[in-house]
C-alpha cells in the first residue's frame, strides 16, 4: 500500500486517465441500460415518500407501488392527451405558418439586399444551396430520428418497470449497502443514507416544483401576449429550462420563431422580454428558495455536463447530466474524503458544506 503511494505523479496521472476512460466507454456502451436505470431512480426517489406512507398504512409494499404507479402514469397521460391536442393543432397549421415565414423572408432578403448592396439571386441562390445540402442529409437525420424514436419508446416501457423494482427491493439495496460499509460503520452508514436520502429528495422535489412554476409563467404570460400553443410552448419552455444555458437559448428561440410567424414582429421583442423576466424571476428567487444554495453547481461544471451527457446519450443525456451532477455533489458533500469534488463541483460564491452530526 505505501508502494503505491509513493508512486510518481505520471504513473497515478496515467492510472486515472485510464480509469477515467474505460468509465466514459463503459458509460457509452452501456447507454441503453444506464439512461433507463437513471431516470427510474430519479423518479423512485421522487415517488419513494408516496410509497412509505401507504406502506406506514399497512398496505402490501407492491400494491402501494402499483397505487402510486399507476396515478402518475395517469397524470403523464392526461398531460400527453393534452399536449398531443396542441400539437396537432400546430401541426394543421404548419402550411399558413410556412406562408408566413416565407413572406417574412422574402422581406428579410429585400433588407439585406438593400442594407448591403447584395443582388437578390445571390441571396436566393445561397438560401437554395443550403437547402439542398440539408436536403441530401435528410436520409441520416431521419434515420437518426426512427433510431431515437424506437430508443424512446423502449424507455417508455422499461422505466416504469425498473422504478417499480427500485421502490419494491429499496429495503434490500440499503440493507446491501450497509453490510457492504462493515458493522463498525453501521450507525454512521445508517446517519448518511437517511441525510443523504433526505437532501436528495429535496432537491428533486424542489426541481419539480420549480418546473411547475416556470411553465405556469410561461403559459400566462404567452396567453397574456396571445401567443398561439402557449400551453405546448409553456410546457416545452420548462423542461429546456432544466439544461443550465443551452436549453434557455433553445426555449428563446422557439418562442420567438412562434411569435414571429404567428404575430406582428414586434411581438419577438416582447417575448424576448418575457422570457428574460421570467428567467431572472427563477434565478433570483425560485430556485435560491426552492431547490437551495447548497446544491448550485458552477457555470462551468454545469456546461461541460451537459456536453458531456449529449455526447454520451443524446438529449436524454442532457436532460439527466445537471439532477445526476447536482447528487453527485450532494453525496460528495456528506463524505469526507469527498468533500474536495464536491467543491469542486459547486459555486464557490453560494459554498455551504453539510458537517455531519456534532462536527463543525
Amino acid at each position: 500500500m505505501n508502494q503505491l503511494l509513493k508512486l510518481p505523479f505520471y504513473v497515478k496521472a496515467f492510472v486515472l486517465l485510464t480509469g477515467v476512460y474505460v468509465l466514459v466507454s463503459i458509460l457509452s456502451i452501456a447507454g441503453n441500460l444506464i439512461v433507463p436505470i437513471l431516470f427510474a431512480g430519479i423518479i423512485a426517489v421522487l415517488l419513494s415518500p408516496a410509497v412509505h406512507f401507504l406502506v406506514k398504512r399497512r398496505i402490501n409494499r407492491a400494491i402501494a407501488i402499483t397505487i402510486i404507479l399507476f396515478i402518475v402514469l395517469l397524470l403523464f397521460a392526461a398531460l400527453m392527451l393534452l399536449l398531443s391536442t396542441q400539437a396537432t393543432n400546430l401541426k394543421d397549421a404548419f402550411p399558413q405558418l410556412l406562408d408566413k415565414f416565407n413572406e417574412f423572408s422574402g422581406s428579410a432578403i429585400n433588407w439585406v439586399s438593400t442594407a448591403f448592396n447584395i443582388e437578390k439571386e445571390k441571396i436566393t441562390n445561397w438560401i437554395a444551396q443550403s437547402k439542398a445540402e440539408l436536403l441530401n442529409g435528410s436520409n441520416a437525420v431521419i434515420g437518426f430520428t426512427l433510431t431515437n424514436m424506437g430508443n424512446g419508446l423502449t424507455m417508455l416501457f422499461l422505466i416504469p418497470v425498473y422504478t417499480f423494482m427500485i421502490l419494491y427491493y429499496q429495503p434490500h439495496l440499503l440493507q446491501f449497502i450497509r453490510k457492504a460499509t462493515g458493522r463498525a460503520n453501521h450507525e454512521q452508514t445508517t446517519e448518511l443514507l437517511g441525510e443523504t436520502k433526505t437532501i436528495i429528495q429535496h432537491y428533486l422535489v424542489g426541481l419539480f416544483f420549480e418546473f411547475l412554476i416556470v411553465a405556469s409563467l410561461n403559459i400566462i404570460g404567452l396567453f397574456a401576449l396571445g401567443i398561439n400553443y402557449a400551453l405546448l410552448l409553456g410546457i416545452a419552455g420548462a423542461l429546456l429550462n432544466i439544461i443550465p444555458y443551452i436549453g434557455g437559448l433553445i426555449a428563446l428561440i422557439l418562442f420567438m420563431i412562434i411569435a414571429l410567424v404567428t404575430k406582428e414582429p414586434v411581438y419577438v421583442i416582447y417575448v424576448a422580454v418575457l422570457y428574460s423576466i421570467i428567467q431572472f424571476i427563477d434565478n433570483n428567487f425560485i430556485v435560491p428558495r426552492i431547490i437551495g444554495a447548497k446544491v448550485k453547481l458552477n457555470a462551468l461544471v454545469s456546461l461541460i455536463a451537459v456536453i458531456a451527457g449529449a455526447a454520451l446519450w443524446g438529449i436524454s443525456g442532457m436532460f439527466l447530466s445537471i439532477p445526476v451532477i447536482a447528487i453527485l455533489k450532494l453525496v460528495f458533500d456528506r463524505i469526507e474524503p469527498l468533500r474536495p469534488f464536491g467543491f469542486l463541483l459547486g459555486d464557490s460564491n453560494n459554498l455551504k458544506i453539510i458537517h455531519p452530526k456534532g462536527k463543525k
